[in-house]
């Protein structure tokens, strides 16, 4: 293990990351709501601490191995929330404990949206555009912008891709060179968060909420500057849009850069995970949307329409927002809700969850055992789109989806025994380790009531989800250390 190296990576990206606080001390002054100090503080301290980790370091020219990708991307990610907490930490403006700062920090980060503040609406505007910030970052990866300029630092940026990009097919890159890959992602993250904040400004949001909501919609992250979320708005134009950008930034982004390029929309139709994506959304939308309109649980067949489909997609996609809520649905819709946001996006895209590809190959895996029953000497193949699928990546896609119930039933046991109900308990451990943010239960509005045992469990559920287990779950086995 080449920790000089892993430390000086470290120290880069803290002082990249201490370059973003000073956003929001934009906005703080901008709008003068008397909440710069916390980001003065957090600015400086994690500078310091970055350049403190770097400049010893800093003729420092060694290879970045694989098992070093991993290391950097999980300590970063855990010391980026703790230095992320700062600014909730030590505003004057509410009063957190290290507990709730540390959670509403990794919560943003790993775009899961679970948040333990209340009475958004009259909150500083620096902190509610720091929340959606944090989103925003955290759901291309802050990792994936470092790699890109990494070479000029000459540090090699391929491990670090690896560990941090989601999807069970890591290898694959959109252009010969990580580095322009990673910028490429950027470039198309940025396209699109640019084009989901004029349309929501034109649709009647204030250019302030246009941008924050942009960030965590983009993100899939849920989090809002209001407590009504997306239902402050009442407007179904801002529904709709919201809708649309979650779709698109639930797909792979790859398929984004792919359209860009050629000038087309081919790419869509042509993937065979997005349009099964799309598939269990029309069926899904059918089922949800019927069963609220067969028991009238709003005035209208349009409402309820409208309603069904908007949390539908929120909730599938792992965003988060709400606009009525849907913990109060009758029956079992609250449930299938939370069940289908195990699935979550593509792979390669912003969402949390198992993602579209995994589900799939489970589903065609199912199949053809169902198929060799009947004919036991055939030769049958798993394919994706035209793509015939190794049995190596098989059993990956089968190991990582047994681990996932096996950390969401021991999240789920965990937080039963810090004394969580049973309802709150598992919703909580299926909406953080999904990166989805509202649960059920006590969880429903948000998290501030759960005690600090619990919180910290959620916690590590969030990275856990947000890593896609195997990343951070490497760190404890023995193997990993030996040389």
């Amino acid at each position: 293990m080449h920790f000089q190296t892993v430390f000086k990576i470290l120290g880069v990206l803290l002082i990249i990351f201490s370059v973003t606080q000073l956003t929001p001390l934009a906005v703080s002054l901008i709008y003068n709501d008397g909440n710069s100090y916390p980001f003065i503080l957090s600015f400086f301290v994690t500078l310091i601490t970055g350049l403190l980790l770097w400049a010893p370091l800093r003729n420092l020219r060694r290879d970045l191995r694989y098992r070093d990708g991993f290391l950097v991307v999980v300590l970063f990610w855990t010391v980026l929330a703790t230095f992320g907490s700062l600014p909730f930490l030590t505003s004057e403006h509410y009063s957190l404990s290290i507990t709730d700062a540390f959670f509403e920090s990794m919560s943003g980060l790993t775009t899961t949206g679970g948040t333990i503040l209340i009475n958004l609406d009259s909150l500083p505007e620096s902190t509610l555009y720091y929340r959606q910030q944090l989103q925003w970052l955290g759901g291309m990866g802050i990792v994936v912008l470092a790699v890109a300029i990494m070479p000029m630092l000459g540090i090699g940026g391929m491990q670090l891709y690896r560990a941090e990009t989601p999807g069970p097919m890591k290898d694959s890159k959109l252009t010969p060179r990580i580095t322009e890959s990673a910028k490429a992602l950027w470039y198309i993250y940025l396209g699109l968060t640019l084009m989901c904040t004029t349309a929501y400004w034109v649709g009647g949001m204030s250019l302030f909420d246009a941008i924050c909501h942009a960030f965590s919609t983009v993100a899939i992250g849920g989090f809002s500057t209001h407590d009504a979320s997306i239902g402050y708005f009442d407007s179904a134009v801002i529904e709709s849009i919201a809708v649309f950008f979650m779709l698109l930034a639930s797909a792979n982004f790859s398929l984004h850069f792919l359209a860009w390029r050629d000038r087309t929309f081919k790419p869509y139709r042509r993937d065979s995970e997005y349009r099964f994506f799309l598939i269990v959304i029309l069926i899904a939308s059918l089922v949800i949307c019927g069963a609220l309109m067969m028991q009238n649980i709003y005035p209208d067949n349009g409402t309820a329409v409208r309603q069904g489909l908007f949390h539908l997609v929120s909730i599938l996609t792992t965003t988060g927002f709400t606009s009525s809520g849907f913990a109060w649905w009758p029956g079992a819709l609250p449930i299938m809700l939370i069940l289908l946001s195990f699935m979550g996006g593509c792979a390669g895209s912003t969402a949390g969850g198992i993602k579209v590809m995994r589900i799939q190959m489970m589903y065609k895996q199912g199949r053809k055992e169902i198929v060799r029953l009947i004919h036991p000497n055939a030769v049958l193949s798993i394919k994706s789109g035209n793509q015939v699928i190794s049995d190596k990546i098989i059993n990956t896609v089968t190991a990582f989806f047994s681990m996932y119930i096996l950390c969401f039933t021991l999240t789920g046991f965990a937080l039963s025994a810090v004394g969580l109900d049973w309802i709150t308990a598992f919703s909580a451990a299926a909406a953080c380790l999904n990166n989805l943010g509202p649960g059920l239960g006590g969880v429903a509005l948000h998290y501030a009531d759960i005690n600090d045992a619990a919180k910290w469990i959620l916690s590590f559920a969030m990275l856990l989800g947000r890593l896609e287990l195997f990343t951070l779950l490497v760190l404890f086995t023995t193997t990993f250390w030996r040389d």
